[in-house]
């Protein structure tokens, strides 16, 4: 899963990105609303943290009109302002939730899970497809019946991806964009490898599930051969 971070304060949101490493989620940050909507048109992401004022600009305003324009992604303001007024306005022009400075940053990364969750599908944090168990909360891929092995913070991102869309090629382009990030340098090598090291481990596992190659396209993931 991969948010969007948009706060002007640069050592606030070094912290936060931090923060939602930690909780599992790929981070892109930007400081200014120009750039923010120059992400957003990516498409790529599955959530947004949105600084309330940036640079003097009204963010919330901003938030309204992307609204009416039917952009529905989950949006989860910070503010300065905890007055009523301010907290009603956000919510009344499209935050998903509304969360004053200072916060606790467990509750933030809590709420931000909650605001993501609440749209679409709910985003289990266990799946199965075939014999093979994808445990987010513990990072780890198991075995039905069987044993586990530990996943990295990008390998869980990447295979996560591959249980989302179960027989169908994601692209390695698409891989890059919604792992790493637009801009990010990362190459196709990039996420051969982590594939590689996933096959490794699911081989371990002994599991009939394989992750199967769409030479010069992508991967997909299947519970046959």
């Amino acid at each position: 899963m991969r948010l969007l971070l948009v706060e002007e304060d640069v050592r606030l949101s070094q912290s936060l990105v931090e923060l939602f490493q930690r909780g599992h989620y790929g981070v892109d940050a930007v400081y200014t609303a120009e750039d923010a909507l120059k992400y957003i048109q990516s498409g790529i992401y599955d959530g947004i943290v949105l600084d309330s004022a940036l640079a003097g600009k009204d963010s919330i305003a901003m938030l309204k009109g992307l609204r009416e324009k039917g952009f529905s992604l989950p949006v989860v303001v910070l503010s300065d302002k905890g007055d009523k007024e301010s907290t009603i306005k956000g919510l009344d022009y499209g935050a998903d939730d509304y969360i004053v400075k200072p916060f606790d940053p467990d509750i933030l990364l809590a709420r931000v899970g909650a605001a993501t969750r609440r749209k679409g599908e709910f985003k289990r944090n266990t799946i199965t497809f075939g014999d093979l168990i994808l445990d987010k909360d513990n990072c780890e891929l198991r075995k039905v019946k069987g044993g586990a092995a530990k996943l990295s913070l990008k390998e869980l991102q990447i295979i996560e991806f591959l249980f989302d869309s179960p027989h169908r090629v994601i692209k390695k382009e698409t891989i890059i964009e919604k792992i790493w990030g637009s801009d990010s340098s990362a190459e196709y090598n990039n996420v051969e490898v982590y594939i590689s090291f996933i096959r490794k481990k699911m081989e371990d596992l002994k599991v009939k599930t394989r992750i199967r190659t769409a030479r010069g396209i992508g991967y997909s993931l299947e519970d046959k051969e």
